[in-house]
């Protein structure tokens, strides 16, 4: 690796449009630019990705049909797949989080979640629990049925969070950590139609946000990680209101990120091609719209912030790029900086 201003990160692709698989890349920090360093396609269309404590071992899922999740050594270069590939007995796992010490995923495909363990050396073990989720809802072309979308563990540790576009809902479980069981605990509606897609949560862990997909809003909850439960306290647009007959294109936000000291939040939207940012209050409570800017690309699947938060990543998946904007401190509104092809991408993950 580089200096002491180097870091990495690993993008998420879809071999199937084109992309490379796993890609890694040295960031420089003073900068954010990117320099890919090398690429492993030894999963098909691994979409979403989660590094491993210590930043050695990334995880991937594999979203296809029947997926799968795989761990890969990321301490060279080039990604090299540590251990089996593992079905995860579902198709089309979009997300996946690591809680304690198992991994789990989000299968948008079967609208279910899926439980891996890791062992000792980081690899995956065969699937230990898998929950179904049963539902519909009012878009008959996007809510058919269920369709799990993401999932987090709470700031807590205690909880599983699931995202379901299908259901209008969030699901709470509990994992068991000797046994790799989750047991569903309480399903939280939303307002029928927004389509919640992902959720993330306040540093204080007492509110959460959950971006709907459908309806371009952000739902702000207030979080009890005593009781396991989350509670929808009302919802504020992510994009500015469209002129009459201006012929706006309909957005699809992808993604939410909150900077680390709580007063930001930001949302990217796929269609409109921006992002999004939003002011956060004292307490995390209340969120307002305040600014949008490009994407720098086209379909912005991902947002990520590096460490820092100086630096926001936009993985732009139709034009393929990754474009990188330095956050203004006061005011949070993010500056294109520069960008790197990296083609259908679909994630960034920072070391």
């Amino acid at each position: 690796m580089g200096g002491s201003n180097a870091g990495r990160a690993f993008m998420g692709s879809f071999t199937s449009a084109g992309g490379r698989g796993v890609t890694a890349a040295e960031v420089d920090r003073s900068t954010g630019a990117l320099t890919v360093l090398g690429s492993s396609d030894a999963v098909p269309d691994p979409s979403f990705l989660a590094l491993g404590p210590g930043g050695r071992v990334l995880y991937a899922v594999g979203e296809s049909a029947p997926g799968s999740a795989a761990a890969f050594d990321v301490s060279g270069d080039v990604p090299a797949l540590l251990g089996p590939v593992r079905p995860v007995d579902a198709d089309g796992p979009t997300h996946l989080a690591l809680a304690g010490n198992h991994l789990v995923t989000a299968n948008y495909g079967s609208g279910s979640v899926t439980v891996l363990p890791v062992l000792p050396d980081g690899t995956l073990d065969e699937v230990s629990s898998a929950v179904r989720h049963e539902g519909s809802g009012p878009d008959g072309e996007r809510q058919e049925g269920p369709h799990a979308h993401q999932v987090v563990a709470d700031p807590s540790g205690r909880w599983v969070l699931s995202v379901d576009l299908g259901t209008d809902s969030v699901r709470v479980g509990a994992l068991a950590p000797a046994t790799g069981v989750l047991e569903p605990h309480e399903e939280t509606a939303l307002r029928p139609g927004t389509g919640p897609r992902h959720l993330a949560f306040h540093p204080s862990g007492r509110y959460a946000y959950v971006l709907n997909e459908l309806a371009p809003t952000l739902t702000v909850c207030r979080w009890d990680a005593e009781a396991g439960h989350i509670e929808a306290l009302g919802e504020v647009p992510v994009l500015p209101e469209p002129a009459t007959g201006d012929g706006s294109v309909r957005g699809y936000p992808s993604e939410v990120v909150v900077a680390r000291d709580g007063r930001f939040l930001w949302t990217a939207t796929r269609g409109h091609d921006s992002i999004s940012v939003l002011t956060l209050d004292e307490t995390g409570e209340k969120a307002a719209l305040v600014a949008t800017v490009g994407c720098g690309g086209h379909w912005p699947r991902d947002l990520t912030l590096d460490p820092s938060g100086q630096w926001l990543y936009a993985a732009n998946e139709r034009s393929g790029n990754v474009s990188w904007f330095a956050v203004d401190a006061e005011t949070g509104v993010p500056r294109h900086a520069g960008s790197v092809d990296i083609p259908a991408v679909s994630c960034v993950v920072l070391g």
